[in-house]
């Protein structure tokens, strides 16, 4: 088993980060992931946030990080491919431009009239699930109430309804009509 892992992040750009690391935190849809050198293969999908990579080097090499948009995750024993919608390094993030779009984007929705799975209301939680990940990654968080939404989440689960196949109408199908007293 290798003592590193090769971390390749790619958006629609291009190669934005390509390095062998010890490890990286990603944020994925299930919580934050740690991949090792030799981890099993997995894919995962992730979300808007900031991935961490430990560079080679020791202790006394400062971690990397990177804010990424939500995207997927593909690891094998040896590397890691990140692909993402978006990417910024610290350097790129202009502070006053982010803090006031992020809050013209929180007062949108914070008076939003439409319905709540309306697609502009979709795109503007993200837009500002990136620009708190933006913030994030500057040292200028957010405030804690932030809306989550993703491109893998559809519908709230109270808004599903599942009808179960029913014979003539009546009871569904393998289920037991309730004895009433």
């Amino acid at each position: 088993m290798a003592d590193v892992i090769r971390l390749e992040i790619v958006t629609p750009t291009g190669v934005a980060f390509a390095r062998e690391v010890v490890e990286v935190d990603v944020p994925t849809l299930t919580g934050e992931v740690g991949v090792l050198p030799g981890h099993v293969p997995t894919l995962f999908a992730v979300r808007t946030g900031i991935v961490t990579a430990r560079p080679v080097g020791g202790a006394d090499v400062e971690p990397v990080k990177f804010a990424v948009g939500h995207g997927v995750l593909e690891v094998t024993h040896d590397k890691a491919i990140l692909l993402a919608e978006r990417f910024a390094k610290k350097e790129d993030v202009d502070v006053v431009q982010t803090r006031a779009r992020f809050k013209e984007v929180d007062e949108e929705l914070v008076g939003w009239q439409g319905e709540l799975d309306d697609p502009k209301r979709k795109d503007m939680i993200e837009e500002e699930q990136w620009l708190a990940a933006a913030l994030e990654l500057i040292g200028d968080p957010p405030p804690p109430a932030m809306r989550e939404l993703t491109r893998f989440q559809n519908r709230q689960v109270d808004e599903v309804i599942i009808e179960a196949p029913t014979v003539d109408g009546g009871t569904p199908e393998g289920l037991v009509e309730p004895q009433r007293e």
